[in-house]
């Protein structure tokens, strides 16, 4: 359970890094790891509780937030682009 405690603080720590982020890819980045840490907290949780459908669901959502992640990369270079003309 103390593991938990210490992913949720890494949790905290890349929210204020997308929070104050000096450029757009920093926030990015910061709602990536975000991600990532809460995949981490099911499957911890998955661990200690003996439920192997949450791997699943694990799987669902880092899929989700991968293709989330590509479609907001690709959006913020076509923004980019359209102000430097």
């Amino acid at each position: 359970m103390a593991v938990l405690g210490i992913v949720l603080a890494f949790i905290l720590i890349c929210i204020f890094r997308a929070i104050r982020g000096p450029s757009i890819w920093d926030r990015l980045l910061g709602l990536n790891l975000v991600t990532t840490k809460v995949i981490v907290i099911i499957g911890i949780f998955s661990s200690l509780n003996a439920l192997p459908y949450l791997i699943d669901l694990a799987l669902v959502y880092a899929l989700i937030g991968f293709v989330g992640t590509i479609f907001t990369a690709l959006f913020l270079m076509a923004r980019v682009k359209e102000v430097r003309k």
